[in-house]
């Protein structure tokens, strides 16, 4: 089953942006070490402050669209529900046991990363927080 996600992320001086993907580990560390141009490359946009997960593509879409719509004091409301002191959520996804992952702008990832013989069979139960993963 698919998973979607809708998040918002922040830099140091407190601008929002939000965005949708279907792989929130890839499109953080895309974010983090800058490999898309535009708005968050410019504006340092690497901390995640909120994120939503659905199984529906259709309703992530419009949930981005509903919280892009809504006016700044709202978008904090909703992160301060669930994160009032405004911690990067993904602290601690990106350690030293991914060594190698280049994402490729092209629609596949490959990924060198030091991972177990069950892991790299695809039999680990891994969740999709341990920042040991890095699919495409």
């Amino acid at each position: 089953m698919s998973e979607y996600f809708v998040y918002i992320l922040t830099n140091r001086s407190g601008t929002l942006y939000v965005g949708v993907t279907n792989n929130l580990l890839r499109r953080l560390y895309e974010h983090k070490h800058k490999l898309i141009p535009g708005f968050t490359e410019r504006y340092n946009m690497d901390r995640l402050v909120h994120y939503e997960h659905t199984p529906d593509v259709r309703a992530a879409i419009a949930r981005e669209k509903q919280i892009k719509g809504w006016l700044r004091s709202k978008k904090v409301a909703l992160i301060e529900e669930h994160n009032r002191d405004w911690k990067d959520l993904s602290e601690g996804w990106f350690s030293d046991k991914v060594q190698h992952c280049h994402l490729e702008r092209s629609e596949s990832q490959h990924c060198h990363s030091e991972r177990s013989e069950e892991s790299r069979r695809g039999t680990s139960t891994a969740s999709r927080r341990d920042p040991s993963l890095c699919s495409g």
